[in-house]
């Protein structure tokens, strides 16, 4: 089964769209979380 890989010949458009999706969940949450800390650190005094 191995001997019929070709490498770079597989359709990975949907593993892309994926990681597309993670990266920028990724930074939406990472900017959520720096203006709570932003917001926390103003009113919190």
């Amino acid at each position: 089964m191995a001997e019929n890989h070709e490498h770079g010949k597989m359709d990975i458009t949907e593993q892309e769209k994926t990681f597309e999706g993670f990266v920028k969940a990724s930074i939406w949450v990472a900017g959520v979380a720096i203006g709570i800390l932003v917001f926390l650190a103003i009113f919190n005094s």
